[in-house]
């Protein structure tokens, strides 16, 4: 009668040492079920699940699987599993997967603790944990490490959206950012990623800069607050603001934009994107002048932004019709994606405004960055803790694979 094992192999891990065990169970005439390996600080840790034949190569496969663990100073473990149990596995397998991404800046055991609690409370079953992150010296300063840690979860959630609440709320709690998504055929197959400029790609709200360079920087400061936090209309507001600038020396222009500082992790992430094969875009609510220098710094496919009115070297205070509001985001994103032949399944949208909300609420993966409350609970996944390289982490992206 055959049998069905699991067989767990651990110990100080060594080249040669797969081939060797696969080659007994070879000799055996078994067949493979399933199989697993991982090696964590040098210690292996291998599991096969087999069916072993009825038969004389067989009745010895065991016996020799231990012999060779010994030879190799490896602890081996058997596990008889049932075929009823088997085939109650093999009926779970159409259920199902999710991903949730754990980022932050130091990994801790209770982080962990917080998120494989969690997924347990909602009814999913971890299948898989990676870390996604490189390795990090002891002494990384604070403010500089970069962790991720990937779970592979199966299962229906109970409450998908208390699921999220409740990860929204703990990740406020430890400072770490955790994502959930379905782990579908279009998470490693997006090809369009499109941003907002302003507190996104650039550390700084231009509109504001080019406010104090005309001496009514908090009026305008506190205008944009109100409409970033979706207070204000984005199109009324940003009139508003844009009618305070009137007589504003276009001088001013080239000093503000050597000021300006990329947001941590925008240079690693645009070229990772473009090695990949993405194309890229600027979807912005603040002005082209500005755009269009980040462009050729970051090698960006696409920009559309604001154009400023400029009569005789004088801002006039208004804009060029269209302007780039909210609707206008999400219409541009769709006809971004139409031009390139995807689907909006295979497009990313990054912002941290309000009027970031409709664009990144049909995009495949909608990212708030750095984002107002509002924007957080409202976006499908949102990111605080790391720089604007966290959203590789989402893809699946690992340190390993990077070119940089």
């Amino acid at each position: 009668m055959r049998e069905i094992v699991l067989i767990n192999i651990t110990g100080v891990d060594r080249p040669g040492l797969t081939a060797a065990i696969t080659g007994v169970l070879a000799q055996g005439g078994v067949n493979i079920l399933d199989i697993g390996q991982a090696v964590i600080h040098d210690t292996l840790s291998f599991g096969i699940l087999v069916e072993i034949p009825d038969s004389e190569q067989g009745k010895s496969v065991l016996k020799d699987i231990l012999f060779k663990g010994y030879e190799l100073d490896q602890q081996v473990r058997f596990t008889p599993v049932s075929e009823e149990d088997y085939q109650q596995w093999v009926g779970n397998q159409g259920k199902k997967r999710h991903i949730v991404t754990l980022l932050t800046r130091k990994v801790t055991a209770g982080q962990l603790q917080a998120v494989s609690s969690i997924t347990a409370k909602y009814g999913l079953n971890i299948d898989h944990i990676d870390r996604l992150s490189g390795r990090m010296p002891l002494d990384t300063p604070a403010d500089k490490g970069k962790g991720c840690i990937e779970f592979s979860v199966r299962g229906e959630a109970a409450d998908p959206q208390a699921l999220r609440a409740e990860f929204l709320s703990v990740a406020q709690e430890l400072n770490v950012d955790i994502a959930f998504q379905e782990d579908s055929l279009f998470r490693r197959n997006r090809r369009l990623a499109v941003f907002d400029m302003d507190s996104t790609l650039i550390e700084a709200e231009v509109i504001d800069e080019l406010a104090k360079a005309a001496g009514v920087g908090e009026q305008v400061s506190e205008i944009t607050e109100r409409a970033m936090a979706g207070e204000l209309d984005f199109r009324a507001s940003f009139k508003e603001r844009l009618a305070l600038l009137k007589g504003l020396d276009v001088s001013v222009l080239d000093s503000i934009a050597a000021s300006l500082r990329l947001t941590e992790g925008a240079e690693t992430l645009f070229a990772e994107l473009k090695r990949l094969g993405y194309k890229t875009a600027i979807l912005s609510g603040g002005f082209t002048y500005f755009a269009k220098q980040l462009q050729a710094k970051l090698g960006i496919d696409y920009v559309f932004a604001n154009e400023l009115e400029v009569v005789d070297g004088k801002c006039t205070g208004v804009a060029i019709e269209p302007i780039v509001d909210a609707q206008r985001k999400a219409d541009l994103l769709k006809e971004l994606a139409h031009k390139e032949g995807l689907r909006l399944e295979q497009t990313i949208a990054v912002g941290d405004g309000a009027n970031d909300l409709p664009m990144l609420a049909i995009a495949g993966l909608g990212v708030a960055f750095r984002a107002k409350p509002l924007v957080k609970q409202s976006a499908k996944q949102a990111i605080s803790t790391l720089g604007l390289d966290g959203v590789l982490y989402l893809l699946g992206f690992r340190d390993r694979d990077g070119q940089l």
